[in-house]
Formats: structure tokens, C-alpha cells, sequence
């Protein structure tokens, strides 16, 4: 029987999860692994980089899983510092090239799994490539952060500019702020976090002020000034210039697929591959796609989204690399469960926003109320705002956002459970869910505003 050889396109999350779990089902008599990864790293930790600059954890090798050694151990062969430049679907092949010595060469295979990433995003303006401007998708984004902020003068001016105000920008400011310079976030939007409903991210804006971290809101960054050497010198937004030593970009991501885009594979709205729910792309039975690259099922809007986690990534991995090796299994979708932090503040959200379930033709009730952490007489009690949508007709659970301090994120949790289960918000009011004071309130905060939410929906019928 003729060796099947498997190629895959990525190596962090999805890309080495699903060639580990083949390996543990095929062995290479049976199945032949190559991997193809551009960076030095692989199987890490991209949530960790602003913890990592912020010092707040070692790096970069303690945000690594396993190492390309580790991964070659187990029969993989892993080529980093290789990136592939064309996919040639019909034939079978991919070519790649080495960064080191720069030669090309065809790699034939029988499958195929694109885990190319995302790519962060980064705006169509003057100086955006200046020495000093960094983006934070991969390690080796991360180290290069870190190797330019050694290398500033410590006896020098330490202020930098974040663009952009979601997950990474958030927890990018708080690191730079732990590093001693004096922090600017500027945001389109009118509220920092577009990933909650406005009302709820003016919290996360007055918590993030309170640290001393300048929040410049409604405003879109139009160019970067540069100094004679071409390193940054300052961030230009509406009528203000914002000197900067150092400018992070924290405006997202897009999803990597140009080589699928060129190779006339299908793609979602968003720019993401589209996969069938054993994560094979649409129309192509040996070629598999997961992770950052592809957009996936929200189980509450009923539509694709692409929402980069690697909590996604390395799920995907799994189903893939369980399909490859002769198994099966599947993705179901996504709830779009997401936490954070900013200092002590935690934020977390699962399920719809209010424009995403207006986007999405609901009609919906939203409550929000105020709570604590644990019994309000029990020593360290802090505060806690649990917002809460619920279908108008139905009741049907839509969406939880919490912002509060500790104890309050890993709540949504529980929310996260219920839109999966399609529970109702008087259903979730009967959950037996764990109590003591030092936990909790008799009543845990998200069953106060689910009983507040039901309630909401009764008046409503």
C-alpha cells in the first residue's frame, strides 16, 4: 500500500494540532507529514505576547507547546523559515520556499491542510512601515517588539501609541503602561472594545483612564510622522499629533488566504475559507482548512463569522487531524465566547452583540444589572455589570456581556453553556448552580439578569 503524503500550510495551532493527531493514528509507514511554517516558532501561545512584553510572563520559549524539534520527534517533518508561495490545486503540489537560501521547490501531495493564520491589520497610511511600528501575531512579532523597546534610550522620552482599542490593543496598552511609558489608545469607534455593545465598553474606558492610559475615541489615525533616521516620532489623529517612540497596531485581523484566493478556492464574506463541518473546504475532499484562515458556524446567528481564537484553532486541529487519519469528527460551531483583562478589570462576552442581532433580523430584549463577586457582606466583594440579551418572542438566550473585577469574566461561562444548549433566559433561571458566600451572592449575577430578562420577555408577551 503506497504512502499517503500530507502537506500542511501553517505550523502553530490548527496546522500542528491536526498533523499530531494524524501522527497518533497513522504512522509513517502509513501517512507522510510535511509542515511548512515561515517563522522560527510553532504549537504557541500568541495570547500571551502582551503578558510577554508587559513582563508579566517569561518568553519567548515559555509561550511555546512543543518546539519544531519536539514535533520531528514524532515523525513530522517540519520545515521552518519556509514559506509556501503557490498552491496548485489541480496538480497536487505546493511550492515553497526556503527564507533562508531562497531556493523553490514542488512538494506533491494527497491532502492538503491550509492553517495559514491571520494577518494583522494594518491601514493603507503614510509611515506605517516606519521603524517603530509593530503589529503582535506571532512571536516573532513579539520579540521583535521587545528586541525595539530594549533598545530605546532608557534615559529618553517613553511614550507610545496604540491604534486601535480591541482585545490586543487593550491588553497591548496595559503592557506598555507596566513597562513605565505614558500610553495613548486611539479608536474609531465611540467606545473601546467593539467586541461589546457601546454602553458597556464606556466601562472598560473608564477603568482603562483610571490607570492613567489616555483613551482618544471617535478619531481615525491619518498618518505617522517619521524622524531623519525613519523611525516613528508621532501618531497624527483628527486635529492632534500624539508623540510616539514606540506605535502598536491593534486594529485586528483579516484572515491569511491569499494563496487560497489565488488558487480559486471559496471563500466567506469575510475573506475566510469555507469548510464543510469536518473542516474540509467546500467542493475539495482532500484539502482541509482550520484556524484563523476560515470563518466558522455561529450556533446563534445561524451565518459564518470569522472570530480568531485559538481556542478554535486548536479544536479545528483536532477534527482535522482526526479526519486525515481515517476517524471522524466534526465542528460544530461557535458561540463567540471571548475574555480579557485591563489591570484588574476583566471583560468577557459570548453570543451576539446588539447591532449583530439586529444585523441578524432578531428582535430582542436586553437587560443589564449590577452585582458582585461573592455575597456583598463577605470581605473582597467588587462590583460586576451583567448585560443580557434574550429573543423577544422565544425567550431564547442571545448574548451576555460582563465587565467587572476579579471573579466576574470565567462567569460567562456559564452563559457560553446555555446559547450552545439554546436555553431559554427563564430556563437558565432554574440552574443549580454552585454557591457560597465566598463565590458568590445567593443569587449569582447571571441569574439575576436572566430572572431580569425573563421578566422582560413576559411584559413583552
Amino acid at each position: 500500500m503506497a504512502v499517503r503524503r500530507l502537506v500542511i500550510v501553517g505550523g502553530d495551532a490548527a496546522g500542528m494540532s491536526a498533523a499530531s493527531q494524524a501522527r497518533r493514528l497513522k504512522g509513517p509507514d502509513e501517512l507522510e507529514i510535511t509542515a511548512f511554517e515561515r517563522g522560527h516558532f510553532t504549537s504557541y501561545s500568541a495570547c500571551g505576547i502582551p503578558y510577554w512584553a508587559g513582563g508579566v510572563v517569561d518568553g519567548p520559549d515559555a509561550l511555546v507547546a512543543r518546539t519544531p524539534e519536539d514535533h520531528r520527534r514524532r515523525g513530522i517533518d517540519l520545515r521552518t523559515r519556509t514559506e509556501v508561495t503557490e498552491l496548485d490545486v489541480a496538480g497536487q503540489r505546493v511550492r515553497a520556499r526556503d527564507l533562508e537560501s531562497g531556493t523553490e521547490r514542488w512538494h506533491d501531495f494527497d491532502g492538503l491542510v491550509l492553517a495559514t493564520g491571520a494577518r494583522p491589520v494594518r491601514p493603507p497610511i503614510e509611515g506605517i512601515d516606519a521603524r517603530g511600528v509593530y503589529g503582535v501575531q506571532t512571536l516573532d512579532d513579539g520579540r521583535a517588539l521587545i528586541d525595539g523597546l530594549t533598545k530605546l534610550d532608557p534615559a529618553g522620552p517613553r511614550r507610545a501609541v496604540v491604534i486601535g482599542a480591541g482585545y490586543i490593543g487593550v491588553e497591548m496598552a496595559e503592557a506598555l503602561s507596566l513597562r513605565g511609558f505614558g500610553v495613548t489608545v486611539i479608536e474609531r469607534a465611540a467606545q473601546p472594545m467593539a467586541t461589546l455593545d457601546p454602553d458597556m465598553g464606556a466601562l472598560v474606558r473608564e477603568a482603562m483612564c483610571g490607570m492613567g492610559i489616555e483613551v482618544v475615541t471617535g478619531t481615525e489615525v491619518t498618518s505617522l510622522v517619521t524622524g531623519p533616521d525613519s523611525a516613528v516620532r508621532a501618531v497624527v489623529a483628527g486635529e492632534r499629533e500624539f508623540p510616539a517612540e514606540v506605535v502598536v497596531l491593534g486594529l485586528g485581523v483579516r484572515p491569511e488566504t491569499a494563496l487560497a484566493r489565488a488558487a480559486g478556492l471559496p471563500l466567506g464574506e469575510s475573506g475566510g475559507l469555507l469548510t464543510d463541518p469536518a473542516m474540509r473546504v467546500r467542493g475539495h475532499g482532500n484539502i482541509w482548512a482550520g484556524g484563523d484562515c476560515v470563518e466558522v458556524w455561529d450556533l446563534v446567528a445561524g451565518r459564518t463569522r470569522h472570530i480568531a481564537l485559538g481556542t478554535h484553532a486548536n479544536k479545528h486541529g483536532q477534527v482535522i487531524g482526526s479526519n486525515v487519519g481515517g476517524g471522524y469528527a466534526t465542528f460544530p460551531g461557535v458561540v463567540g465566547t471571548a475574555v480579557s483583562k485591563v489591570c484588574d478589570l476583566e471583560i468577557a462576552r459570548t453570543g451576539l452583540l446588539e447591532a449583530q442581532a439586529t444585523a441578524a433580523g432578531l428582535q430582542f430584549v436586553t437587560v443589564t444589572v449590577e452585582s458582585t463577586s461573592r455575597a456583598g457582606y463577605y470581605p473582597g466583594a467588587r462590583p460586576m455589570t451583567v448585560k443580557m440579551l434574550a429573543e423577544r418572542r422565544t425567550g431564547r438566550l442571545l448574548g451576555v456581556q460582563i465587565v467587572g473585577r476579579e471573579g466576574a469574566a470565567k462567569r460567562v461561562d456559564v452563559a457560553a453553556v446555555a446559547l450552545t444548549a439554546r436555553m431559554t433566559v427563564d430556563q437558565m433561571t432554574a440552574l443549580d448552580l454552585g454557591y457560597a458566600p465566598p463565590f458568590s451572592p445567593v443569587w449569582d449575577p447571571v441569574l439575576v439578569a436572566a430572572r431580569k430578562a425573563a421578566a422582560a420577555v413576559a411584559g413583552g408577551a
